[in-house]
């Protein structure tokens, strides 16, 4: 258990162009769940999309990050690409801490 974290950070910096476990990059996901997002709207106004995005993919990442790291900020951080004082704002925000 103590390698997942290891085993992660080197499979995400070998597979730069993060394909997701279908073989279609994660850009193409988000792609299509946002032309389905808009079909759905149906004729009413979106608004705060930017956001909307953001949490919606920000808490499962941080949610598997952390717990393919066994809790460890400091690798989490590392892994993510982020400062440890910025990814704990981030973990109280989605009520992760």
């Amino acid at each position: 258990k103590k390698n997942n974290c290891l085993k992660f950070n080197q499979v995400a910096q070998k597979n730069k162009k993060k394909f997701n476990g279908e073989g279609r990059q994660l850009s193409h996901q988000v792609s299509k769940s946002m032309r389905r997002y808009f079909k759905e709207l149906d004729g009413e106004r979106a608004s705060d999309i930017y956001n909307m995005v953001l949490k919606e993919v920000e808490l499962p990442l941080l949610e598997i990050v952390m717990r393919e790291c066994n809790d460890n900020q400091s690798k989490a951080s590392q892994i993510l690409g982020i400062n440890r004082g910025t990814l704990r704002t981030k973990l109280k925000e989605h009520k992760l801490l």
